[in-house]
């Protein structure tokens, strides 16, 4: 399964035990949205970015001699397999942070993002934050 495949199913996980927890059918036509706001929960996949940025900053923070941070920088010699290569974690990061803007309106209460989007942004965006 790829990472999309991955959030698919587990959005649908999600929603079910959502639905289970309000005592709602998929047949009465309840919007996700307002069942998350009823039991005051945000979606799976912005817990996800937003843990996956506050492991980040941790690891950034880290000396340049810890193995966290030496596994993080660590390239694999020899020749890869054929056909698309798979996404490595640092490469998901990335993407999460050209998305930074759009995270950090609906995650106020992650303080590290800004932080982390620094190493791999530089400018200005249409909100008018630089790093």
């Amino acid at each position: 399964m790829s990472g999309k495949e991955n959030e698919v199913a587990l959005q649908r996980a999600e929603m079910r035990m959502v639905r289970w927890m309000c005592n709602v059918k998929v047949n009465d036509r309840v919007p996700s949205k307002e069942l998350r706001e009823i039991l005051g929960i945000d979606d799976i996949i912005l817990i996800l970015q937003q843990n996956r940025l506050r492991w980040y900053g941790h690891v950034l923070r880290k000396e340049d001699t810890d193995w966290v941070k030496k596994c993080m920088e660590y390239k694999v010699e020899g020749s890869r397999p054929r056909g698309r290569p798979k996404r490595t974690w640092r490469e998901v990061v990335q993407k999460e942070c050209q998305l930074c803007p759009a995270i950090s309106l609906q995650l106020r209460h992650v303080s590290c993002i800004y932080s982390v989007c620094s190493v791999f942004t530089v400018g200005s965006d249409a909100y008018g934050i630089y790093w």
